[in-house]
């Protein structure tokens, strides 16, 4: 039996890790990327031009499509890798049914505008159903990927086979792969661990030291853990890979772009300089504003987000600011 046909959604670095994962196990695996140069480059190169441009590709294994019609309908499951604020552009030429496959998001941030996770944005903008929805969660950096250095992914879905399934398709030997039935929790998760990267990165840029991040981590875990018990309630283990694996090495790794984001801003960079300054998308600046709102509709405590957002959004002093959050942590 011929295995699903994969197509994958993004042309940065985290889609460029993920296609060099599905090549290990696909023949062929159909990609879309935003345009004909990124294609043509690729195809002849045998590399991305602008990210991870160590992984070599083998041009026969690679359906590479700039129609996202062409791309969807010619795969069973598909994987969206694209940064947050891009997905409604990436989707908007769109026409053909999108709900009847397993759609695997490995983005972890909110859809800008419309103020949801990825999940609910498709389930209310593209009629997919959560059971035909899936995630995938670190701790896994697409640099490390690259140097394919042993890394774990844990993939989300109602459905066990279909979270199978796309393990199946992620999994080398270089990637170990983990399933869960949490998709509303590791989709949270993702999404809250990049603004507490921010915070670790703002930490680091005012000097304070190591005995201050592992508490800072610590108090994170369990804010986490409060916030996505309210939105999803249901028993999980926030100690696992997918809630506390992927919060630690974004909080502490110097390939995460929120940490690095988060330095600038506590060097005192302003947040339009240290967003210019950055090739890659911090997913966490624009979930802040997102999560924020959420949280004051909850009425859940959460001092270190209210602490990032107050530094990004009302342009508080992060000396300021993290000397009253230094008081509020345990």
């Amino acid at each position: 039996m011929s295995k699903p046909k994969v197509g994958l959604v993004g042309g940065g670095s985290w889609a460029t890790a993920i296609a060099k994962m599905l090549c290990k196990n696909h023949n062929i695996i159909n990609w879309w990327v935003r345009n004909e140069e990124t294609k043509n480059y690729i195809l002849t190169h045998k590399h991305n031009p602008n990210y991870l441009s160590s992984v070599e590709f083998q041009p026969e294994q690679l359906n590479l499509t700039t129609d996202i019609n062409e791309l969807v309908s010619n795969s069973d499951w598909i994987v969206l890798a694209v940064p947050s604020i891009h997905l409604e552009a990436c989707l908007a030429d769109l026409n053909v049914p999108f709900g009847d496959r397993l759609v695997v998001s490995a983005i972890k941030g909110i859809v800008p505008v419309h103020y949801k996770i990825v999940g609910n944005y498709l389930n209310d903008e593209f009629k997919v159903p959560f059971e035909n929805f899936g995630v995938i969660s670190g701790p896994c950096h697409a640099e490390e990927v690259a140097l394919e250095r042993l890394s774990y992914l844990t993939i989300a879905a109602m459905d066990k086979q279909k979270a199978k399934m796309a393990a199946d398709g992620l999994a080398c030997h270089f990637i170990k792969t983990n399933i869960s039935q949490d998709i509303f929790g590791t989709e949270y998760a993702a999404v809250l661990k990049n603004i507490y990267s921010i915070a670790a990165g703002i930490a680091h840029g005012l000097g304070y030291g190591d005995n201050f991040q592992a508490v800072l981590m610590s108090n994170a875990t369990r804010e986490m853990n409060r916030i996505t018990q309210n939105v999803s309630p249901m028993k999980r283990d926030v100690t696992e890979s997918a809630y506390l694996g992927d919060l630690l090495v974004t909080g502490y790794s110097y390939f995460s772009r929120n940490r690095m984001f988060g330095n600038m801003i506590g060097k005192g960079y302003t947040v339009n300089a240290a967003i210019l300054e950055m090739r890659m998308v911090a997913e966490g600046y624009y979930a802040t504003k997102s999560v924020y709102q959420l949280k004051k509709v909850l009425e859940v405590k959460a001092p270190i987000l209210s602490a990032v957002y107050k530094i990004l959004y009302e342009g508080k002093a992060p000396n300021k600011v993290f000397a009253r959050l230094a008081g509020k942590l345990n």
